[in-house]
């Protein structure tokens, strides 16, 4: 099972400072825990914080799961510029973005000679869909994997305007993982594995919870 933590600073009491210092020892135990994937989300900051911020959250996935054959995956929101300085994995695409094809020529061409020497040859790209038809799309266009959401919740979405277990299942059709997304709990992550989903992207379940706990639940 794939899993995927979305980070969300800003929940973290305390300044800004305390909540950085918070977010990056949420990010250590993430991957201290066996996490595949941390998309940096922190999309309120400006593009120096936010490096800043991906820098010290790189090396501390690097310290962590350095003796790991399959270490933690780091991807940045949106932003191949900074994925590229940092020596990320890779990116997240929100909908409406980039297409993961225009990632990639910007990843191997556009980015300078020193970026493409330090950086990963080829990056991982999750794409954020909310329909069977953008899962394809993504697969088409080459992203790695698909988030597709919302399954169970979203705030200020009537229940009518979830994506669902049906669409979900629907979706994972698709040549590309496709991880369910949207108020997945320990309770309901059965059902989506259950419609074929690869794995669960979340923001709060990991936030807010001992993430060792967590994922020695979801993957026994």
């Amino acid at each position: 099972m794939l899993l995927y933590y979305i980070t969300d600073r800003q929940s973290f009491p305390g300044d800004e400072t305390t909540s950085r210092r918070l977010l990056l020892d949420k990010i250590a135990e993430a991957a201290a825990a066996g996490i595949d994937y941390i998309q940096l989300r922190e999309k309120d900051l400006s593009i120096r914080a936010l490096e800043s911020l991906a820098k010290d959250a790189a090396k501390i996935i690097h310290e962590t799961t350095a003796p790991y054959p399959l270490p933690t995956a780091l991807l940045i929101n949106s932003r191949t510029d900074v994925a590229l300085a940092v020596k990320a994995a890779g990116v997240h695409l929100p909908a409406n973005d980039l297409t993961p094809q225009e990632v990639r020529t910007a990843w191997k061409c556009g980015a300078g000679a020193l970026a493409r020497e330090i950086s990963p040859p080829d990056p991982l790209i999750s794409v954020s869909c909310h329909s069977p038809q953008e899962v394809s799309r993504a697969a088409r266009n080459q992203a790695t994997l698909a988030l597709f959401a919302p399954i169970f919740e979203k705030k200020d979405l009537p229940a009518s305007q979830l994506a669902g277990l049906e669409n979900l299942r629907q979706s994972c059709r698709a040549r590309i993982p496709v991880l369910a997304l949207g108020g997945v709990t320990l309770e309901n992550a059965r059902s989506c594995i259950a419609a074929g989903a690869a794995g669960i992207a979340a923001i709060r379940l990991f936030q807010e919870n001992d993430i060792a706990t967590i994922v020695r639940e979801l993957r026994h």
